[in-house]
């Protein structure tokens, strides 16, 4: 897509030849290749003094002392036992400083391999990755059907990430394959990550066996070594709050720390109902979740990588139900980001959410809302960039393809400005003189490609020429260019003894794990 052409660090474009003509086919050749890790050139956003920031970390540490967290789980309460953590039931006290020993000991920065080295990010500090949604029970399909997800739609949109130059992940299941059995779900939904792109993906943490498995099957993919060398894929752990979490998530957690692969630790917050209703108090709940849950990941491994999580929601005190893109959402983003930094960890947060039925205009302008915040806050890891309508129950074709656009869009806008063409370009201004245009001096043709971000999929011609052209609106265009990208893609490599291991994996599984329709953690 051309929106590659505006970043330094892709590879060279071929020489300029032919004229007007060769710079128009070159200006519309769509070039897939993935953007490197954003690595952020804007100032930070930080409402928050730093007596602000001491005082809602004073806040969380005393939720953390005297209200305590339940850890729903025997292994984890002994673990606390045995790290000095008052135990009483299943609420485990925290003394501010066993947490912040615990805490200090997570990496502030590391790198991800994927399976195509070129691919490998850096993360943490500066750098943020853009990954898409996850966990949506529908989709709107590439006929703008609300429906049913199935495994074939699932490899549809890991074809779509895998095309898009923003985006730096597969994630997992951004849709839920129907059509599997629940229990099998994981296995599949982490062998169409693999092999559908050669990005860094997200592993299932729907229980902790099932996260056994997919560490199993990214050993069979990178190796045991590697593993211990460097992330290769992502968990994410979801608290129950107000300060619960439970021995799905933690036994999943267990899992992935142990063998040194980073988990999203991350309090569920729908503002209003599970936590207080107002910004700041909300936060210092959050923080405090957060806390328990990446202190506990050192207890497991100390000096394994972890990532401060949340979801943030707000909720609408008349009706109930979940927001997207408000106000108080962005300074919740504003003050954790503050907050991350203050503990020197990365973090993540959500992206381009809509609570909108359609791709519409409130679909737009949530996302836009959500995207900016979640930029000028530093954010990391930054989850649900593509696709998420509806307060997530769906996923839509046409919405994540634009969605990848707009990523790229807000990564040339953290990049920050360049100087690197300052004096050619101020030359420029003595060669034109008054009165003159600059659409045929060499500094234009040498920097169009990259000088202003080129949308392909926002129409800004005239009403006479988007007439001609069938008056389509972007659902049309999206949708268009989603069977465009599926017609040009070519699965990329995969080592054939790799993937035969990880069928036969897949197919050993499968006949150990009962077959059933519902979540069933006991096997």
């Amino acid at each position: 897509m051309t929106e590659v052409s505006t970043m330094n660090e892709m590879t060279a474009r071929p020489a300029r030849s032919g004229g007007r003509g060769a710079r128009r086919a070159l200006r519309s050749a769509p070039d897939l290749g993935m953007l490197p890790a954003l690595k952020r050139g804007l100032p930070l956003c930080e409402p928050m003094t730093p007596d602000e920031v001491e005082r809602i970390d004073a806040a969380s540490m005393a939720i953390l002392e005297d209200v305590g967290v339940v850890f729903r789980d025997l292994v984890a309460l002994e673990d606390w036992r045995r790290a000095g953590a008052e135990v009483r039931g299943e609420r485990v006290h925290l003394d501010r400083g066993l947490v912040r020993e615990l805490i200090a000991t997570i990496p502030a920065s590391w790198t991800y391999r994927a399976r195509n080295p070129e691919r490998n990010l850096p993360f943490g500090g500066p750098h943020s990755i853009f990954v898409p949604m996850t966990g949506a029970p529908f989709l709107r399909d590439l006929d703008d059907v609300r429906r049913w997800p199935t495994i074939a739609d699932l490899n549809m949109f890991h074809k779509l990430a895998h095309m898009s130059p923003a985006l730096h992940s597969t994630a997992h299941h951004i849709v839920e394959p129907m059509d599997i059995k629940v229990s099998h779900r994981h296995l599949h939904i982490t062998w169409s990550s693999i092999r559908h792109s050669d990005k860094t993906f997200m592993g299932m943490t729907t229980s902790g066996r099932n996260a056994e498995d997919v560490m199993a099957m990214c050993e069979i993919l990178f190796g045991a070594e590697a593993m211990e060398e460097t992330p290769v894929v992502t968990g994410n752990c979801n608290g129950n709050s107000p300060l619960v979490w439970d021995e799905t998530m933690l036994s999943a957690m267990r899992a992935f720390v142990k063998r040194k692969q980073p988990v999203l630790c991350s309090p569920f917050v729908l503002g209003g109902a599970n936590t207080p209703a107002s910004v700041a108090p909300a936060v210092a709940q959050l923080n405090a979740e957060a806390l328990s849950a990446l202190a506990y990941t050192q207890v497991v491994r100390k000096g394994a990588p972890a990532i401060y999580g949340h979801y943030l929601s707000t909720v609408n005190m008349k009706s109930g139900a979940p927001m997207a893109g408000t106000p108080e959402i962005s300074l919740m983003n504003f003050m954790i980001g503050q907050m991350a930094r203050f503990y020197g960890v990365p973090w993540r947060s959500s992206n381009l959410l809509g609570g909108a039925k359609t791709f519409d205009a409130q679909a737009g302008y949530e996302s836009a809302m959500t995207m900016n915040a979640v930029l000028h806050a530093g954010c990391n890891y930054i989850w649900h960039s593509a696709g998420w309508n509806e307060a997530g129950m769906h996923c839509s074709v046409a919405k994540f393809v634009v969605d990848a656009e707009v990523c790229a869009m807000g990564y040339r806008m953290a990049e920050g400005i360049r100087w690197d063409d300052f004096d050619a370009g101020l030359a420029a201004v003595r060669d034109v003189g008054p009165g003159g245009h600059y659409l045929g001096h060499p500094h234009t043709l040498e920097n169009f490609e990259r000088a202003f971000f080129m949308p392909r999929l926002f129409d800004n011609n005239s009403i006479e020429q988007w007439q001609a052209e069938g008056a389509q609106e972007i659902t049309a265009r999206a949708l268009a260019h989603a069977r465009q990208l599926l017609r040009d893609y070519e699965e990329p490599p995969l080592d054939e003894g790799i993937a035969e291991a990880l069928r036969d994996f897949i197919a050993r599984r499968e006949r150990e794990i009962p077959a059933v329709d519902a979540l069933n953690t006991d096997y």
